[in-house]
């Protein structure tokens, strides 16, 4: 058996594992509906169902996209990518002068971005955003001789830009890394990434629900609680050390980069969420039934996918 074979194996197994999940998710909550009285307020239960029924969804896309292959993989997060950075700038105070940054910013920066991974020129794809873009932005916003909050219209294009595209683009640049000893398995990286961080989501909101008293912030997201961050964070980085076997990492390994990643990805949600409030409201969007819009769902990963690049490219690539 060769290692392309056990890869694409190993990440059916994966994929029937959460659907496996899912399915009994799903069941659990008809069950609980079930045993409902006759009249009895049925909010919560249809709000699990709606998150578990988009969950189901967006697990096919992703097991669709892995699929195909990486063209399938790098094409989903630059479609990511796109509607993230819609959504941002949706609820961003833009002017007529900002069009020309935001043409460049979807319809060069992003393309190009997810290019230079198709392509592994990493030196370029490391820089393009955060020099080249970061200075072209604003030259290009300057031609559209509007001068009005100049400098805050800037910072909100440029900062949807790096969260949006740079940041999400990493988790796609995985594939891109020369690990010894792990060639042809650089997309289980991604899926470790993928269920180790949004498990964490998942895990905060289960044990908020169970025992969250103590708010942690309430200013920013009323919500999170104390117990639901120490809670989440420590189940989610228990299983990505279960999940070791997917990695290059040993258990240990896997344990710690794991609680880094969930780290990063909580106080990343905690930054959107903050974003979110300053522009007055409560979802990124309404694509995702239950969850909210895409940045919802792709906020911890935004933050997450850079530092988990680099702690494997410094140690293990």
């Amino acid at each position: 058996m060769n290692v392309a074979m056990s890869t694409e194996k190993l990440q059916m197994m994966v994929f029937a594992a959460v659907f496996g999940a899912l399915l009994l998710a799903s069941g659990i909550a008809a069950l609980l509906k079930l045993r409902l009285p006759v009249g009895a307020d049925t909010g919560t239960i249809d709000n699990l169902n709606a998150r578990t029924n988009a969950w189901w969804m967006m697990v096919a896309v992703l097991a669709l996209a892995f699929w195909i292959g990486d063209g399938g993989i790098i094409a989903l997060f630059a479609f990511i990518s796109f509607q993230a950075l819609r959504e941002f700038i949706s609820i961003t105070h833009t002017r007529r002068g900002d069009h020309r940054a935001l043409v460049w910013s979807f319809f060069f920066f992003l393309p190009a971005q997810y290019f230079l991974i198709g392509i592994d020129w990493y030196g370029m794809f490391s820089i393009l955003i955060p020099v080249y873009a970061f200075l072209l932005l604003p030259i290009s916003a300057t031609l559209g001789s509007d001068a009005e909050r100049f400098f805050e219209r800037a910072a909100k294009v440029q900062w949807g830009l790096m969260i949006c595209v740079y940041c999400i683009s990493h988790a796609a640049a995985l594939l891109t890394l020369d690990i010894p000893g792990f060639e042809g398995r650089n997309a289980q990286l991604i899926l470790f990434l993928v269920l180790t961080v949004q498990s964490s989501d998942v895990f905060q909101y289960v044990w908020g629900k169970l025992l969250g008293k103590h708010k942690l912030a309430p200013a920013i997201s009323p919500s999170k609680t104390v117990e639901g961050l120490v809670g989440g964070v420590l189940t989610a980085s228990a299983l990505g050390a279960a999940l070791y076997w997917m990695t290059p990492f040993n258990v240990w390994q896997a344990a710690l980069v794991s609680l880094a990643i969930n780290m990063v990805g909580f106080f990343g949600g905690f930054v959107l969420s903050a974003i979110k409030r300053d522009r007055g409201v409560k979802d990124w969007g309404t694509l995702i039934e239950g969850h909210g819009g895409m940045l919802d769902r792709v906020d911890s990963i935004s933050f997450s996918a850079p530092i988990f690049f680099h702690i494997v490219r410094y140690w293990w690539a």
